[in-house]
C-alpha cells in the first residue's frame, strides 16, 4: 500500500535527523512506498530516503502552500496511486485547504493530524494568540473533509476540537509518542544537575519562566543547577538574563545534543525534569525522561494530562515562577518522594513502545482505506 503525507516538518530536507526522521525509519517499513509533501527550503529537490520515502518540498512561499500540495499531490496520484494520505495539521490551516482540494479530486481519504493547539491553553506571544482564535473559528470547516481526525493526547486537544465544533466520532486517539526503551531506560550516573530542561527555546516552552524560578530558588539553595537542552530564538536573552542575574554557575547551556543516546545520558545526569511548557500535543520529551525514572515537575498541558496523577507520578505546576520554584523546591528536599515519583511515572509511560505505536499508526491509517 502507498501513502502521501503532508506534512510542516522540513527538517529532514534541511539534512537534521529529527523526531521525524526516528519516525520514518520505522515507519517506512509498513508501507511499499510513502510520498511526502513539506514546505519550500534553499534545496527544492527531491529527496530519497529508507529507499521508499520521497521528499518534495515546495518550490514556492508558504502563501501557496496550499495550491502546491493540490498540484503536487495530484501529479504523484498519478504517476504512484497512492491509496490514502495523512494532513499534518496547524494554523493558517494551509495544508488542510490543499489536502481538501486533492482529496476532491481524486477521491482519496485522508487523516487530518492535529498534534496541539498552537496558544492553547496559553498563548506564547500575540501570533500565538492569533492562530488559537483562528483555530477556534476554523477547525469545524478544517475538519469537515477529512475522513478522521488525529489527536495525539486523550483529553485536551479532543476537547478543544470537539468544543469548536469538530464532531466527536470522527476523532482518532493515536499516538504520536515513540519511545526506544533500548536508549531511554533507567541507568545508575552521578547526578550532576538538580534540573534538566530540553526543547527548542522559544516562547510557547516558558523557558524563561524555568529560569527565573532558578533564581528564587538560588536564594535557598545557592548551588542549584539547571541543564537546558536546545536551542533557539531565546537563546541569547536566556544567556544575557542568565549573566545579568549572576546565574552563569546555576545555568548550562548544552545546545542541540547529537544522537538519542547523548540525550538520554544528559536526563540521566539530573534529579528532576521540568516542563514548563504554554502549549503541547506531548511533549515527548517528557515521555523521554519519565520512561529514565525521572521525577517530573510539569504544566498542566497535552498528554502530560493523560499519565500524571498529580503528587504520585509527578507534579503539575502553573507558570508563575515563585510557584514553580515551590514545587521544583519541596521535590528536590524529598529524595524518597522523587524515587517513588520518578518510578511511578516510568511505568506509566510503558505503553509507548516504539515500535508497537508506529506499527498502530499504519494500522489505523489503512483502516480508512
Amino acid at each position: 500500500m502507498k501513502l502521501l503525507m503532508i506534512s510542516g516538518d522540513k527538517s529532514i530536507v534541511e539534512g537534521k535527523k529529527s523526531a521525524f526522521y526516528n519516525l520514518l525509519e520505522e515507519f517506512c517499513r509498513h508501507w511499499e512506498r510513502i510520498d511526502v509533501i513539506v514546505p519550500g527550503t534553499d534545496r527544492p529537490k527531491t529527496l530519497r530516503l529508507f529507499d521508499n520515502v520521497f521528499f518534495h518540498p515546495a518550490d514556492c512561499s508558504k502563501l501557496w502552500q496550499w495550491r502546491f500540495i493540490a498540484k503536487k499531490g495530484e501529479e504523484i496520484f498519478r504517476r504512484e496511486k497512492f491509496e490514502v494520505m495523512t494532513v499534518q495539521e496547524y494554523p493558517p490551516f494551509y495544508n488542510g485547504l490543499g489536502a481538501a482540494l486533492l482529496s476532491q479530486k481524486i477521491k482519496k481519504p485522508y487523516l487530518l493530524e492535529f498534534h496541539h493547539i498552537i496558544g492553547y491553553p496559553r498563548a506564547g506571544g500575540l501570533k500565538e494568540f492569533f492562530y488559537s482564535r483562528l483555530a477556534k473559528k476554523l477547525v469545524r470547516f478544517d475538519a469537515s473533509g477529512a475522513a478522521a481526525v488525529r489527536v495525539v493526547n486523550k483529553k485536551q486537544t479532543a476537547e478543544f476540537l470537539v468544543r469548536h465544533g469538530v464532531p466527536e466520532e470522527k476523532i482518532k486517539y493515536i499516538p504520536s509518542f515513540y519511545l526506544d526503551f533500548e536508549v531511554f531506560h533507567e541507568r545508575p550516573m552521578v547526578k550532576k544537575y538538580d534540573l534538566v530542561f530540553a526543547a527548542r527555546l522559544e516562547k510557547n516552552k516558558g523557558i524563561l519562566n524555568l529560569v527565573k524560578a532558578v533564581k528564587i530558588l538560588k536564594k535557598q539553595k545557592p548551588d542549584i543547577s539547571l541543564l537546558i537542552i536546545g536551542d533557539g530564538s531565546l537563546k541569547e536573552k536566556l544567556q544575557s538574563y542568565v549573566q545579568k542575574n549572576d546565574l552563569i554557575r546555576n545555568v548550562v547551556f548544552s545546545g542541540w545534543l547529537a544522537t538519542l543516546e547523548d540525550v538520554a545520558r544528559a536526563y540521566g545526569s539530573a534529579r528532576i525534569f521540568v516542563n514548563p511548557s504554554f502549549n503541547e500535543g506531548g511533549p515527548r520529551v517528557l515521555l523521554e525522561a519519565m520512561s529514565m525514572g525521572l521525577p517530573a515537575v510539569t504544566a498542566r498541558v497535552g498528554v502530560a494530562l493523560d499519565l500524571i496523577k498529580d503528587g504520585e507520578s509527578g507534579l503539575f505546576c502553573d507558570w508563575p515562577p515563585k510557584e514553580m520554584a515551590q514545587k521544583i523546591g519541596g521535590l528536590l528536599n524529598n529524595e524518597a518522594l522523587r524515587k517513588k515519583m520518578g518510578e511511578a511515572g516510568r511505568q506509566a509511560v510503558q505503553g509507548f513502545e516504539k515500535k508497537a505505536m508506529i506499527e498502530n499508526y499504519a494500522r489505523e491509517i489503512k483502516k480508512m482505506t
